[in-house]
C-alpha cells in the first residue's frame, strides 16, 4: 500500500493496521475467531469508511446513509474495528475487548440488533450478498417515489469467496443484473483462501466472467494499492450495472508464517506470531492500544458525515414528499413498525372481513389472501410484492399493480424467477433497508429452498410476509414432490416464525392483518389451492391473532371431545362435530390458524381453549403431527405419516384418512 497518500494527516497505510491490530488482538485475546480476513482487507476498507461511504455514526439511522453489508460475516472484526474507530458510540473499546464474549455486542458473526452500524446479520455465506440486491432494490424504488434529493444511497458489500461459490449468490446476482442496480457494489475478497486451503481444491470458476454474464460490471483492483483501490472505487460509483470489483489481498497481510494460508482463517496467530506481524507492520503498540493521531484521524473521517446528514435534513424539511416520506419509513427499521399506513390496511383488511363474513364464499385460501391483497394494497403503498415465477398460483399479484422493473422503479411487484432463496433473501434487506413491507409467494414445499433467509429474518425480527400457497396433499395431480407434508412442523420449529393457516377468507384476512401488525418478526402464510366452505359469519373480532379460539361450541350437554384443526381440514373437523352431535356426544371445534400466537396468550385462555383432562381432544391437519400433542394435549391425530401421492385432492383425501368419517371414527374408537 502507497505510503504517499495522506487521510487526516496519517498515513492510510497507518490507518489500515489499526483496523488489523484490533483484529488481531480480539481473535487473540478471545482465542477465537477469524484474523485472516480482516488483516486482508482493511486497506481496502480504511478506502471505502474514508473516500466512499456515507455514513453518519451520531446518527446510525440516517435513512440515507449508505448501507454497508459485511457478507463475509466470518471477518467481523474488520466491521466491529471500524465502527470503534469512527465514532459509533456503543461499539466501545471494551466491547472489541469482549468479542465472542456472552452478552457482548461482538458476536462471532455480526448480528443487526446489538449494535448500530450492523445493517444485517451475516455469517452463512451469500446471504449478506443477497440482502444487499433487496437494500438496493428498496433503494431504487424509494429514490423513484420520493426523488433524488431524499433517496440517493449506494449499497456497498464485502464478500469473499465462500459467499460466491453458496448457491444463493447465483440467484442474488442474476437477480440484481436483471433489475440493472447500478448502485450495488460488491467488493470481491479474491485470497484464494478457504478453511480446507486453496480455493483451486474445490472451485476453479472464473468468477468474474460469471458476474459478467449475469448483466454487472466488473472491475478489478490490487487490495492493498490505495491508488489502485480508489480507482476501482471511483469507476465503480459511475456505473450503470451492478459492478463486482474483484479486490486481490492476501489473508492474513504481513503475518510472517501465516499470510496466505489458510491458517490465517480461523484462528488466532498466536502470541508469537502475533508480536512478529505487529513487528512486520511497524505497529509498535500494546494489544488495543491506538495511537492518539491514528484515533482523532478515524474520528475525523466519521464525523464528516455530520455536513451531509444536516444537508439532507434541510431538504427534508422543505419536500414536497416529507408527509409521506416520514409514513413511509415509520414502516420500516428506521423507527419502527407502526404507522399511518399500515393503519388504513389493518383497516381495509377488517371491511374486507366483514364482507367475506357476510357473502360466505367458498374459496381456496389462497384465491382469499389475494382478495384481501386487493383490498390493502393501494392504501398501503410501502407494500412491495412478488413471486418466484408462480403469480399465477400464488395470486400475489394486486389487481393494477406494476413491475419493478429497470424501466419503472415505481413499480411495485417483483419477477424474482425461480429462485426462492434469493427472493427470500432478498425480502430481508428489503425490510432491513426499511420504507417498504415485503412479500414474496412460492408453494409451500418450496419453503425448504427459502427456509435459510426464513431462519434469518426470525433471527433477526424483521417484517417479511411470505405467501406459501399449495400446502397440502390438497393441491392434488403434482404428486409427493410437491405436497408438503413435513413443512408446517419444520417451520414451527423456527423460534419467532410466526406460521399461519387459515381455514377460509375471513381467517385469511385475519392472519394478514396479525402479519401486518407483527413489529419482531417474519410470517408464513400457508394457503391452499383447493376451495373451502366459509366457517366465520361474524368478523367483528380478530379471532385468528388468539392463535386458536373456540369455532363451534358443544351442544346437549358438556363438552366430551374436541377437534382442534388448521386450514382446509376445519371444514373436515366441522362436519365431524355435526355427525358426533347427532350421535349425542357433545363436540366443539378449535381452530387454531398459529400454534405461536396460541403460545402467546395467558394461561387461563389456553386452559379455557384446550378444556378439561377428561375431554377427548383431536387433532387433524393434512401434514405430520409433530408439534401438535404439545401444543393442545391431544390424545389423537388425524393426519399424515408418510409423503404424499399423485391424484386428485379429493382422492388423495381419501388415501391417506383424512376425513370427516376417519375424525368420528377415531373418537368413537377411544370414548369406548
Amino acid at each position: 500500500m502507497s505510503k504517499s497518500e495522506l487521510i487526516e494527516g496519517v498515513e492510510a497505510k497507518e490507518l489500515a493496521n489499526a483496523i488489523r491490530a484490533l483484529a488481531m488482538d480480539a481473535v487473540q485475546q478471545a482465542n477465537s475467531g477469524h484474523p485472516g480476513m480482516p488483516m486482508g482487507m482493511a486497506d481496502a476498507a480504511t478506502v471505502l469508511f474514508s473516500k466512499f461511504l456515507k455514513y453518519d455514526p451520531s446518527n446510525p439511522n440516517w435513512p440515507d446513509r449508505d448501507r454497508f453489508v459485511l457478507s463475509a460475516g466470518h471477518g467481523s472484526m474488520l466491521l466491529y474495528a471500524l465502527l470503534h474507530l469512527t465514532g459509533y458510540a456503543d461499539m466501545t473499546l471494551d466491547e472489541i475487548k469482549r468479542f465472542r464474549q456472552l452478552g457482548s455486542k461482538t458476536a462471532g458473526h455480526p448480528e443487526n440488533f446489538l449494535a448500530s452500524g450492523i445493517e444485517t446479520t451475516t455469517g452463512p455465506l451469500g446471504q449478506g450478498l443477497a440482502n444487499a440486491v433487496g437494500m438496493a432494490m428498496a433503494e431504487a424504488h424509494l429514490a423513484a417515489r420520493f426523488g433524488g434529493a431524499l433517496v440517493d444511497h449506494r449499497t456497498w458489500v464485502i464478500a469473499g469467496d465462500g459467499c460466491l461459490m453458496e448457491g444463493v449468490s447465483q440467484e442474488a446476482i442474476a437477480l440484481a443484473g436483471r433489475q440493472k442496480l447500478n448502485k450495488l457494489i460488491v467488493i470481491w475478497d479474491d485470497n484464494s483462501i478457504s478453511i480446507d486451503g486453496a480455493i483451486s481444491l474445490s472451485d476453479t470458476t472464473d468468477q468474474k466472467a460469471r458476474f459478467a454474464a449475469s448483466g454487472w460490471s466488473v472491475l478489478s483492483c490490487d487490495g492493498h494499492d490505495v491508488a489502485d483501490v480508489t480507482r476501482a472505487f471511483e469507476a465503480a460509483t459511475k456505473s450503470d450495472r451492478p459492478v463486482l470489483i474483484a479486490c486481490k489481498t492476501t489473508i492474513g497481510y504481513g503475518s510472517p508464517k501465516k499470510a496466505g494460508t489458510a491458517k490465517a482463517h480461523g484462528e488466532a496467530l498466536g502470541a508469537e506470531e502475533l508480536a512478529a506481524t505487529k513487528a512486520a507492520l511497524g505497529w509498535k503498540y500494546g494489544p488495543f492500544e491506538i495511537p492518539d493521531n491514528i484515533r482523532a484521524a478515524w474520528l475525523k473521517i466519521g464525523a464528516r458525515g455530520v455536513i451531509k446528514r444536516q444537508e439532507w435534513s434541510a431538504r427534508l424539511k422543505t419536500s414536497e414528499h416529507k408527509e409521506a416520506f416520514a409514513a413511509a419509513m415509520s414502516e420500516g427499521r428506521v423507527a419502527g413498525y407502526g404507522g399511518p399506513n399500515v393503519e388504513r390496511a389493518i383497516s381495509a383488511l377488517a371491511v374486507h372481513a366483514t364482507k367475506m363474513a357476510a357473502e360466505k364464499p367458498s374459496l381456496a385460501t389462497r384465491a382469499s389472501s389475494h382478495g384481501a391483497i386487493d383490498a390493502m394494497f393501494e392504501v398501503c403503498p410501502e407494500l412491495l410484492g412478488g413471486s418466484a415465477d408462480l403469480t399465477g398460483s400464488n395470486l400475489t399479484h394486486a389487481k393494477g399493480s406494476q413491475d419493478f422493473t429497470p424501466e419503472n422503479r415505481l413499480g411495485r411487484y417483483v419477477r424474482y424467477g425461480i429462485r426462492e432463496h434469493g427472493m427470500a433473501a432478498a425480502m430481508n434487506g428489503m425490510a432491513l433497508h426499511g420504507g417498504v413491507i415485503p412479500y414474496g409467494g412460492t408453494f409451500l414445499t418450496f419453503s425448504d429452498y427459502s427456509r435459510p433467509a426464513i431462519r434469518l429474518a426470525a433471527l433477526m425480527g424483521i417484517r417479511v410476509i411470505h405467501v406459501m400457497t399449495h400446502d397440502s396433499i390438497g393441491l392434488g395431480e403434482d404428486g409427493p414432490t410437491h405436497q408438503a407434508v413435513e413443512h408446517l412442523a419444520a417451520l414451527r420449529a423456527i423460534p419467532n416464525l410466526y406460521v399461519f393457516r387459515p381455514a377460509d377468507a375471513v381467517e385469511t384476512a385475519e392472519c394478514w392483518q396479525a402479519a401486518l401488525l407483527r413489529d419482531d418478526g417474519p410470517s408464513l402464510l400457508a394457503l391452499s389451492r383447493q376451495a373451502t366452505p366459509a366457517l366465520r359469519s361474524d368478523a367483528s373480532e380478530n379471532l385468528s391473532v388468539r392463535g386458536a379460539y373456540e369455532l363451534l361450541p358443544a351442544e346437549g350437554g358438556a363438552s366430551r371431545v374436541a377437534i382442534f384443526a388448521t386450514g382446509t381440514e376445519v371444514a373436515l373437523a366441522v362436519k365431524a362435530r355435526e355427525a358426533l352431535q347427532k350421535e349425542g356426544i357433545p363436540t366443539r371445534v378449535v381452530s387454531a390458524p398459529c400454534f405461536e400466537m396460541f403460545e402467546l396468550q395467558d394461561d387461563s385462555y389456553q386452559d379455557a381453549v384446550c378444556g378439561d383432562d377428561d375431554e377427548l381432544k383431536i387433532g387433524c391437519e393434512a401434514a405430520i403431527g409433530q408439534g401438535w400433542f404439545e401444543a393442545f394435549g391431544l390424545d389423537a391425530f388425524v393426519g399424515m405419516s408418510t409423503f404424499g401421492t399423485s391424484a386428485p385432492a379429493k382422492d388423495a383425501y381419501a388415501h391417506f384418512g383424512i376425513t370427516s368419517d376417519a375424525i368420528v371414527e377415531t373418537a368413537k374408537a377411544l370414548l369406548g
